[in-house]
């Protein structure tokens, strides 16, 4: 290995590792706070999960305050009141503006891009590194260095480096194709840190039963979700959006947002129901039948519902109601309709897990923030160790609030590594 490289100059030197979301922000703040910066990071470009969040359109924050911001963190909400103070979802939104990204606020207020491209964001956010200085090094560290409880270095290939202060922005477990391997917890672990359990959020679920494989590709708009307990019905979660049926259960927005909220799934622990006619009371809705009926009054059942369901919904709902499919519509009985109004209120679907953490969005848990000063984001065990973003065990709702902990974590960290 070469020998380590002394700081002649007054710049305090100071590495990021990982140039996702997190990463670069802390490179770009700590570069203008007067640091000699080093990105490090193991793909060939920058930014590689970032470009494909929100289908690949980029919800980079949340249009809210933050009261209303730390109330759809579930995990550690306290930990950020003195980074967002910082750096808020207003301050996140000024500096893409700044930047060259004009921005829309959406429904939710979620907030995008106005071109809809991740990649208009990862660009911005590049273009700020090299103008403020960053060197990127498209290089995998292999391990951090210590001296009397300080951070003195850290080694890549076959190299050692001195720095002041090292940023550990390299995220959770999630989305592992894009390089979000689990090499910060390891390092957290080797330096004496603890790391807590490790589960998706922001996943898709798993639904029991052949009923979601039938409609797989299906997508539903303008439905309501609830998630009930199965054996009290108590409600633990309900909305109103979009969803889609897979070959091994649910995914879409409504459904990714649920999983948030569902830590200890089990099988038999929770139900889902699909509203299919949120706007329709019962009554309504079996006046609408009806009105359908009399429109094909001289139809088998399957071949009267076009107007009511999605064609690939209809034979599984008949399923569903116990109805001979071949059943003329002038036969059908007040009970039956009943039936038929009834599921359409309250599509039940029993679920008994997670996809992998691989397939999540968001990892649940990381370094413990018992262990982080939340007004430096340094490590309390070890001086000018730093951490931001995903990797820490902090997360949010879906929404644009977990990017958001990201620019704010990482831009108290780089002012923080910067200053010492």
């Amino acid at each position: 290995m070469t020998s380590m490289q002394k700081n002649t100059t007054d710049a305090r030197r100071v590495a990021v590792i990982g140039a996702g979301a997190a990463g670069m922000m802390a490179a770009i703040t700590a570069a203008e706070a007067g640091a000699t910066v080093t990105l490090f990071e193991k793909n060939d470009r920058v930014g590689k999960k970032l470009r494909i969040t929100g289908k690949g359109r980029c919800n980079v924050t949340n249009n809210c305050d933050n009261n209303e911001f730390l109330a759809n963190v579930p995990t550690n909400p306290r930990f950020l009141y003195a980074s967002l103070a910082r750096f808020s979802t207003a301050d996140t939104m000024s500096f893409f503006e700044d930047a060259g990204v004009p921005l829309k606020t959406e429904r939710g207020k979620r907030v995008f891009p106005v071109s809809d491209r991740a990649a208009d964001i990862v660009s911005a956010m590049e273009r700020r590194c090299r103008e403020a200085g960053v060197q990127i090094v498209h290089r995998r560290v292999r391990g951090l260095q210590i001296a009397e409880g300080k951070i003195c270095g850290l080694v890549y290939d076959q190299t050692e480096e001195a720095f002041d202060a090292v940023i550990i922005c390299t995220g959770g477990r999630s989305y592992s194709m894009t390089g979000s391997d689990g090499d910060g917890h390891r390092f957290a672990t080797m330096l004496g840190h603890t790391v807590t359990p490790l589960h998706p959020s922001l996943v898709p679920i798993v639904a029991q039963g052949k009923l979601c494989a039938s409609l797989q590709g299906l997508s539903l708009k303008n439905v309501a979700l609830s998630i009930k307990l199965t054996q009290s019905g108590k409600t633990v979660y309900e909305d109103f959006g979009e969803m889609l049926f897979t070959h091994y259960g649910l995914t879409g927005p409504m459904v990714l947002s649920a999983s948030a909220h569902l830590s200890d799934i089990t099988p038999g622990k929770y139900e889902a129901y699909i509203d299919l006619k949120p706007a329709l009371d019962e009554k309504m809705l079996d006046a609408r039948i009806l009105s359908d009926f009399s429109k094909y009054q001289n139809r088998d059942l399957i071949n009267a519902l076009d107007d009511l369901l999605p064609q690939k919904m209809i034979a599984p709902y008949i399923g569903l109601c116990g109805i001979d499919p071949r059943k003329k519509v002038n036969s059908i009985t007040r009970e039956e309709r009943e039936r038929m109004v009834h599921i359409l209120k309250g599509i039940r679907i029993p679920l008994v897990g997670f996809r992998p953490l691989e397939e999540a969005i968001v990892t649940r848990g990381g370094v413990s923030v018992k262990e982080i000063d939340p007004k430096t984001m340094q490590s309390k065990l070890v001086e000018g160790l730093y951490f931001a973003g995903e990797v820490l065990d902090v997360d949010a709702y879906t929404g644009g609030f977990n990017l958001q902990i990201a620019f704010s974590t990482a831009t108290v960290a780089g002012t923080s590594a910067a200053w010492g």
